[in-house]
């Protein structure tokens, strides 16, 4: 074959290659790798569905200080809770959640804006007392499980009783960092702190750890700017307060004015009607007061009453034991 032959028959082949691959345009790359097999570690954390789970962030990114998405899980013993008496997921049916779910379902009403008059940040709920030892963190505990038996909600439960929490303790688990930490800059990232639980749809967020300057910074511009991202970042969320009693701290009654509901806890044959009054006068700001009076023995051998109003009073009926 002459040299002018194989030099055509070389430009031959260089045509048939050409044809047979295929231009690279800006819609296709050119070069397509497999992609690799990510794997989420919050999946891998919590192996519950919940209704806001997600994967981790991409590394060398920090997430916002609200966005709750914990990769810390824990495990509430639910028998030990039903031996106490409180509401669990997996016996709907008992006494006390029958009774929560009395309880909860104006809060819910007026956390969707469906109650007599618009509330603003209606999805913040706090927890209080006139006094220690009414049981406000039983109540506070036993109301975020119930809402987070509800198909429609996700609950962020906040222990802000910052110099005696209880919701851990309350559940058997040992102290850990919280809220507190995030306030004075101890922990960058409200996630690190937050606690997913066995429970479905609810998330911890603790106390931390106890401060001289509570009140200070509950009253911060930085806890304003926190409570208000948190309020409004997620429409299925309502966050649940366990604070400090009314009359035995400032601290609750700062926390108040963040909030657009609030429960106050009574005990029977124990907190005077003076007690009570003075402590709803220092929450005249919420758009709504509710009252559940505990421990009080009804016709039916119940342990408490429940009533609310706008702003004033009560219209309180006895229910059964809680």
């Amino acid at each position: 074959m002459s040299i002018i032959e194989k030099a055509v028959q070389r430009l031959d082949q260089l045509k048939q290659a050409s044809a047979e691959t295929p231009a690279v345009s800006e819609e296709s790359p050119a070069v397509v790798a497999p992609k690799p097999a990510v794997k989420s570690l919050l999946s891998e954390a919590r192996p519950l569905a919940g209704a806001d789970a997600a994967s981790a962030p991409p590394q060398g990114i920090t997430l916002k200080p609200a966005t709750d998405h914990p990769t810390r899980v824990i495990e509430i013993d639910l028998g030990r809770l039903a031996k106490m008496g409180m509401v669990t997921p997996d016996r709907s049916k008992s006494t006390i959640a029958e009774e929560f779910r009395v309880i909860k379902r104006p809060l819910i009403s007026n956390a969707k804006g469906h109650g007599a008059a618009p509330i603003a940040k209606g999805n913040l709920i706090m927890v209080t007392s006139s006094l220690p030892g009414e049981g406000k963190s039983f109540s506070a505990i036993n109301l975020a499980v119930s809402m987070a038996m509800e198909l429609d909600f996700t609950v962020l439960l906040v222990d802000a009783d910052f110099s005696r929490p209880s919701v851990l303790p309350r559940l058997g688990l040992p102290a850990e960092k919280g809220l507190m930490d995030v306030l004075v800059g101890e922990v960058a990232d409200l996630r690190d702190v937050m606690l997913r639980t066995n429970i479905e749809k609810l998330t911890i967020l603790p106390a931390g750890m106890p401060h001289a300057r509570a009140t200070e910074l509950i009253a911060s511009e930085a806890m304003a700017r926190l409570l208000a991202e948190m309020a409004s970042r997620y429409p299925d969320r309502i966050i649940v307060f366990d604070s400090p009693p009314l009359l035995a701290t400032t601290e609750a009654r700062v926390l108040a004015t963040h909030m657009g509901q609030i429960l106050v806890v009574v005990e029977a044959e124990r907190t005077t009607h003076g007690a009570v009054t003075h402590a709803l006068s220092t929450i005249e700001e919420c758009p709504v007061k509710m009252m559940i009076l505990n421990k009080s023995r009804g016709q039916t051998g119940g342990l408490y009453g429940y009533g609310y109003g706008y702003g004033y009073g009560s219209d309180t009926r006895t229910e059964t034991p809680a």
